[in-house]
C-alpha cells in the first residue's frame, strides 16, 4: 500500500470516528495539561548558565570562598541634593538598622554604620560612622562628612563623590529552598521604602542589586503574560477572521492552538522543564506555529469547497495534498527548536524543548482535530465563477513572467545585507535585558548617573601560604594590582583589605596621614588586622574580603556602564598583569580571570554562538537529509538549502543597519528560524514536486501551480508569524524581544526568497 492510501484509509478513519477522535483529543490535553503544575519559575540569573560553564565554576568557587555578595540596596538622593542634614542621616541610619530586618539577611552596609577607626593614645576605637541613638550636631555632621568624602573604601561606592547620593546595602544568602523566598524580600524591601518616603518625601529613593535582577526576571514574565498574550489571541481573532472569513474556521484553529498549548506545556511539566522568562515565549511561539500547520489544511479545504466539492470529498483532497507537507514542515521545525540543547543557557533548552512539544501536538491535533472539527461544524463558501482569475494566479503569472529580473534582484539585496553582518558588535549589559518601563531599570539606571556603577568584576588573589596575605610582598602586588585597576577607563572604584591595612597603620601611628600606607614588616600587619577584627560588630567581618586560612583576598572593581567588550579589553590586561606580577600556582587557574555577575553575562553570548554552530550545523545536517528523502530528489535537495539559509542572513543584516548591537539573542535566532523558514520551501516544493510528477508539467506550468496552490496558505501563514512573533519583540525582557525581532524580519525573508528567489533557481537548474 503506497503513502497515499495510507493517507487516505487514515483520513476516512478519523472522518468515520470523529465523535470518538473529539473526546480522545479532550481527554489527551487534560491528561497532559495536569503537568503544567509540576512547571518550577526559576528566578535566579544563574540559571542562564549551564553547571559545565568555566566562568559559572569560577564565580561559585569564588563565592563559596568568600561570604557571598547577593545584594539588595537602597540608593538614596536628597532632592536638594544634601545628605548631611540631621533628618536625612538619622533617616539613613535607621534605614541600615532596619535593613538587618529584611528576610536571610546577613550583612547591612552603609555610610551609617561604616566602621570608623581611629586612635586614642594606644588604644585602636572602632565605631559607626554615624552613633546610634545619639543626637547629632553640626561638628559631628561635619566630621562624618569629611570621613564619607576622603574614605576609599565607601568613596564612590557607598556615597557618590560630590556627596548628593547614598546607598544603603543588605547581603542577601538565600537558602534556595523556595521559589517565594526573592519575592518575599522584594516585598519587605518596598516596605522600607514606603516606610522611608512617608518620613522623607523629599528623597528619591530606588532599589537595585542582584536580588532586584532576580525579581525583575519575575516581574517581566508577569507583565509579559498579562499584555502580549491576551494581545497575540486578540490579533489571531482579527487576522483569522479577515482571512478565513469563516467562523468555523476561526474556531478550529483557535481550538486546535489550546490543545496544543495545554499538551506541549504539560508534558514539559511532567518532564521536569523549568520555567523562566525566555522560555515563557514559547506559549506565543506555539500559538503562533500552531496556526501554521491548521492553516494549510483548512486553506485547501476551503478552496476545494469553492470549486464545488462536497465537505467530504474537500477535506480528503486537502489531506492528501498537506498530510506530507505538514509532517516534514513540523518535523524540521522540532529539529530546529531541539537544537537549543545544544546552547550553554539553561532557559533556552527550555524554550527550545516547550517549543518542539507545542509544535509536535500542534502537528498531532490539525490531523485529528481539525478534520474531525470539519466534520462536525458547519462549513458554507460560495462557489468562485470559473471565468475569474484568483489574485494569486495575477501575482504567479506576474512572477514567472519576469523571474530572471526578480532573481538577480533579490539575489543582490541579499548577498548586501549578509555583507553587513561583520558591522554587528555583541553586548550583554544585562540591566539593558529589560525594558524602561520596569522598574529595575530604572532603578540600575539612577544608580549608575547619581552614584557608581552597578556592574563588578572580581577576583581572588591568593597569596600562597595559610595567613600570607599579611606578607609585605604580597601586599604591595595587591596595592599595585589595586593602582593598575584604579588607571583604566571605566573603573570607579576598587574594594581591596589594603585600604584597611593602610588606614589601620595610619591609626597605629597616631592618625599621622603620613603612614597611610601599608605596613612594613608582617607581625606588624598581622597584629593590626587581629586587632580591627575582633573590634568588629557581628555581621561585619571581614569574611567577604578574606577566606578563612587568610591565604588569599578578594579585589572588586566597580565599573561605569561600559560595554561587554569592553570588559573583554579590560579583562584580557589584567589577566597579563597579574600573570607577570604574581607566581601563581597550577591550582589557582582562576586567579588571572574576572568573575562576577557582569563577566558571566559578558562571555555568555560569544559561548553560546559557537556551541549553537555545532547544533545549528546539525540541525541543518538533519533538516537537509530528510528534505533530500521526502522530495525524492538530491537536486530539489540541494535547491532547497538555497532559500533556507539567506533569510536568517539577511535579518541579521537588517539588525545590523538598524542597531549595530545584539546580546544573547543572536546565539540562538537561526536555530530557532531554521526550523520555521524550511516551512515555506517544503511546501512550496512538494506542490512544485507534484506538479512535475504527477501532472507532467513543465519548470513555469509547475511554478504556476505551486504559487495557485499553496501560495494563499503560505501568505497567511507568514503573515501571521510575523504578528506572533512582532508580539513578542513587544516583550518587556529584551532577549525575547530581539528573539521575536530578528525571527520576524527571517520569516519574511523566508517568504520573500521563495517567491521571487527560488522560482528563479529552479528555472535555472530543474529545466528537464
Amino acid at each position: 500500500m503506497n503513502l497515499e492510501k495510507k493517507i487516505k484509509h487514515y483520513s476516512e478513519f478519523i472522518i468515520k470516528f470523529r465523535w470518538l477522535v473529539l473526546p480522545a483529543c479532550i481527554l489527551l490535553a487534560l491528561i497532559c495539561g495536569f503537568g503544567i503544575k509540576n512547571i518550577v519559575f526559576e528566578t535566579d540569573y544563574r540559571i542562564f548558565f549551564s553547571e559545565k560553564n568555566p566562568n559559572l565554576i569560577a564565580f561559585e568557587n569564588l563565592q563559596n570562598t568568600y561570604s557571598r555578595n547577593d545584594v539588595v540596596q537602597f540608593v538614596i538622593k536628597p532632592n536638594d541634593g544634601d545628605i548631611f542634614n540631621p533628618k536625612t542621616l538619622e533617616s539613613i541610619r535607621k534605614l541600615t538598622r532596619d535593613s538587618w530586618q529584611i528576610p536571610y539577611s546577613t550583612r547591612v552596609d552603609s555610610i551609617g554604620n561604616f566602621q570608623n577607626t581611629y586612635a586614642i593614645g594606644d588604644e585602636l576605637v572602632v565605631e559607626d560612622l554615624i552613633p546610634l541613638n545619639t543626637s547629632l550636631n553640626s561638628n559631628q555632621i561635619n566630621k562624618i562628612k569629611s570621613v564619607a568624602l576622603s574614605e576609599p573604601i565607601i568613596k564612590n561606592l557607598l556615597i557618590s563623590k560630590d556627596g548628593k547620593t547614598t546607598a544603603v546595602s543588605a547581603t542577601i544568602t538565600l537558602p534556595k529552598k523556595s521559589n517565594s523566598e526573592v519575592p518575599e524580600i522584594m516585598a519587605k524591601v518596598r516596605d522600607l521604602k514606603k516606610e522611608f518616603l512617608q518620613k522623607n518625601p523629599n528623597h528619591q529613593i530606588e532599589i537595585t542589586g542582584n536580588i532586584a535582577l532576580n525579581n525583575a526576571f519575575i516581574e517581566s514574565t508577569i507583565q509579559d503574560s498579562k499584555t502580549l498574550f491576551p494581545l497575540m489571541y486578540l490579533a489571531l481573532l482579527v487576522f483569522l477572521g479577515l482571512f478565513l472569513k469563516s467562523v468555523s474556521s476561526v474556531f478550529i484553529i483557535l481550538s486546535v492552538i489550546l490543545f496544543s498549548l495545554f499538551t506541549g506545556i504539560g508534558i514539559g511539566g511532567w518532564s521536569g522543564l523549568n520555567w523562566s522568562t525566555p522560555a515563557g515565549t514559547s506559549v506565543i511561539i506555539i500559538m503562533t506555529l500552531a496556526i501554521a500547520d491548521a492553516v494549510h489544511i483548512l486553506t485547501t479545504t476551503i478552496k476545494n469547497l469553492r470549486k464545488g466539492l462536497e465537505k467530504r470529498q474537500a477535506l480528503m483532497e486537502s489531506m492528501r495534498i498537506n498530510f506530507g507537507p505538514v509532517f516534514l514542515t513540523s518535523l524540521t521545525t522540532i529539529i530546529g527548536f531541539l537544537s537549543l540543547n545544544f546552547s550553554d543557557a539553561p532557559p533556552f533548552n527550555d524554550l527550545g524543548n516547550f517549543s518542539a512539544l507545542g509544535v509536535g501536538a500542534a502537528w498531532l491535533f490539525s490531523i485529528t482535530l481539525l478534520p474531525a472539527m470539519v466534520m462536525v461544524l458547519p462549513f458554507r463558501f460560495k462557489k468562485i465563477p470559473q471565468n475569474k482569475t484568483p489574485k494569486m494566479e495575477q501575482i504567479s503569472n506576474f512572477i514567472v513572467n519576469n523571474t530572471n529580473k526578480l532573481f538577480y534582484s533579490t539575489l543582490c539585496i541579499a548577498i548586501i545585507l549578509i555583507a553587513m553582518i561583520p558591522k554587528i558588535e555583541l553586548n550583554d549589559q544585562f540591566v539593558e535585558y529589560f525594558d524602561e518601563s520596569l522598574e529595575f531599570r530604572q532603578s540600575a539606571e539612577f544608580a549608575l548617573e547619581n552614584l557608581t556603577g552597578i556592574y563588578r568584576a572580581e577576583w581572588s588573589i591568593p597569596s600562597g601560604n595559610p595567613n600570607g596575605i599579611t606578607d609585605p610582598n604580597y601586599l604591595n602586588k595587591l596595592e599595585s594590582f589595586v593602582k593598575f585597576l584604579n588607571e583604566q577607563e571605566g573603573v570607579v572604584h576598587v574594594s581591596s583589605v589594603t585600604n584597611i591595612f593602610k588606614r589601620l597603620n595610619k591609626n597605629m601611628n597616631q592618625d599621622d596621614p603620613e603612614y597611610y600606607k601599608l605596613p612594613a614588616n608582617k607581625n606588624l600587619a598581622a597584629q593590626y588586622l587581629l586587632l580591627y577584627e575582633m573590634s568588629l560588630p557581628l555581621g561585619l567581618d571581614l569574611t567577604n574580603q578574606i577566606n578563612v586560612d587568610k591565604s588569599a583576598t578578594r579585589v572588586i572593581a566597580t565599573l561605569e556602564n561600559i560595554t561587554t567588550n569592553d570588559l573583554s579589553k579590560l579583562d584580557g590586561i589584567t589577566s597579563k598583569w597579574l600573570s607577570d606580577n604574581f607566581n601563581f600556582k597550577k591550582a589557582d587557574k582562576y586567579a588571572t580571570k574576572s568573575t562576577g555577575s557582569f563577566p558571566l553575562f559578558a562571555y555568555i553570548t560569544q559561548r553560546n554562538i559557537n556551541l549553537m554552530l555545532i547544533g545549528t550545523t546539525t540541525a541543518l545536517v538533519l533538516i537537509s537529509a530528510i528534505l533530500f528523502v521526502a522530495l525524492k530528489s538530491w537536486k530539489l535537495g540541494l535547491i532547497s538549502l538555497i532559500p533556507n539559509l539567506f533569510p536568517a542572513g539577511m535579518a541579521f543584516g537588517v539588525w545590523a543597519i538598524f542597531s549595530g548591537e545584539i546580546g544573547l539573542a543572536a546565539s540562538v535566532i537561526t536555530a530557532t528560524s531554521l526550523g520555521i523558514i524550511v516551512d515555506d520551501t517544503v511546501h512550496f516544493l512538494s506542490k512544485y514536486k507534484r506538479a512535475r510528477t504527477e501532472n507532467n508539467l513543465n519548470t513555469d506550468q509547475a511554478l504556476n501551480y505551486a504559487f495557485n496552490t499553496v501560495g494563499p496558505a503560505l501568505i497567511i501563514t507568514t503573515l501571521v508569524l510575523i504578528i506572533g512573533f512582532s508580539i513578542i519583540s513587544l516583550s518587556s525582557f529584551n532577549i525575547n524581544a530581539s528573539l521575536g525581532q530578528l525571527t520576524a524580519l527571517a520569516v519574511f525573508f523566508a517568504l520573500f526568497t521563495d517567491f521571487l528567489l527560488l522560482p528563479g533557481v529552479l528555472k535555472k537548474f530543474d529545466k528537464s
